[in-house]
């Protein structure tokens, strides 16, 4: 293990932000994450946990130890006629695992292809496109429980899923992810609730024509990070009461909407923001992208004020034409390296 001092994260986030880390080090297995955690104790250093870069907000300067998952890892644990158990480091690109499992016959995550970022990110903000969410195919999160100070495994249950949501946003001091165990399909059931999707999967309807098609769908309205630096979806949809649903509905028929089990409703945060004039708008180095409102890009080296300044300004043209509250998907970090809470409109 070889901590680095001064090390800049530019290249480390989508986002493109610079920031520099006081103290860095990746690691490679798990041995190597229980060293680095006893260093940060012994120099009283706050502990960062960086996977893909793709889900965060990072100020200029960092004092902390930031912990760069580099754990690696494509293991089948046991299979039946139905289902498949692979055990998948943390470390591991999505996207390639996405791939990988639809080269091997393994269903259920086609849907989520292209998103960035890596394997151990997944379960964090439970990622989710075209109806489907990595929890509803994850058996186990592997951590490293620092409350505990010993690896562990949580059930689905346990890591208490909903719409981007689980315990690693309740408690986002304690676990650090090393592995995820999914539950993958050995027949295809596809998901085709999107009207887009299904539209452009038409009569090929096998996964791997749908994995093709959310591809191409996400190629042709989401921007190429090394090209426009971002974080993917900005924003969560919005779920509300059916009461304030029907009331916008009478006013915007348009609006697009996907009824929850529990009788609330999703609507569209892309569509909000390009209703409230911000698809393609700028302000200063920052702003919402031409194809794809939800998607917030940073075009002119960007800095964390320069973002807070443009998504608040987002916020607050929603919040006053629709009267719905907006909340950011990226984490925020303090100059501490801690997680803190987005400032509300």
């Amino acid at each position: 293990m070889q901590v680095k001092q001064h090390f800049q994260l530019q290249a480390l986030n989508t986002l493109n932000l610079n920031s520099t880390a006081s103290h860095y080090v990746q690691i490679t297995s798990t041995g190597e994450l229980e060293e680095a955690l006893a260093y940060a104790k012994a120099e009283q250093l706050n502990v960062l946990i960086l996977s893909g870069g793709s889900n965060m907000l990072l100020p200029q300067q960092i004092r902390a130890l930031v912990i760069h998952i580099h754990l690696q890892g494509i293991d089948v644990l046991d299979e039946n006629d139905q289902h498949v158990w692979v055990k998948v480091g943390a470390g591991q690109n999505w996207h390639e695992f996405v791939l990988y499992s639809t080269a091997h016959d393994w269903f259920g995550l086609q849907n989520l292809a292209l998103i960035p970022g890596l394997v151990g990110a997944s379960p964090v903000q439970n990622i989710g496109a075209y109806g489907v969410e990595a929890g509803e195919f994850i058996e186990q999160v592997h951590v490293y429980d620092r409350e505990l100070e010993q690896f562990t495994n949580l059930s689905a249950a346990e890591c208490h899923f909903a719409y981007r949501h689980s315990i690693f946003k309740e408690q986002p001091n304690r676990y650090v992810i090393v592995a995820v165990t999914f539950k993958l399909c050995k027949h295809p059931n596809l998901k085709l609730a999107y009207g887009d999707l299904r539209q452009a999967v038409g009569e090929d309807q096998t996964a791997e024509n749908l994995q093709k098609q959310v591809i191409a769908i996400r190629q042709s309205k989401l921007p190429d990070p090394k090209e426009f630096p971002n974080a993917g979806s900005f924003f969560q949809n919005p779920v509300i009461s059916i009461a304030q649903y029907q009331a916008l509905s009478q006013l915007y028929p348009n609006l697009p909407h996907y009824p929850q089990p529990n009788g609330e409703v999703k609507i569209a945060a892309g569509w909000l923001i390009d209703q409230a004039g911000w698809k393609g708008k700028r302000l200063g180095a920052v702003g919402m992208f031409a194809r794809q409102a939800l998607v917030l890009v940073n075009y002119e080296a960007a800095s964390l004020d320069d973002v807070q300044l443009t998504y608040r300004a987002v916020q607050a043209a929603v919040q006053q034409k629709f009267g719905v509250t907006l909340t950011p998907e990226p984490v925020l970090f303090n100059e501490l390296g801690l997680i803190q809470p987005h400032v509300s409109v």
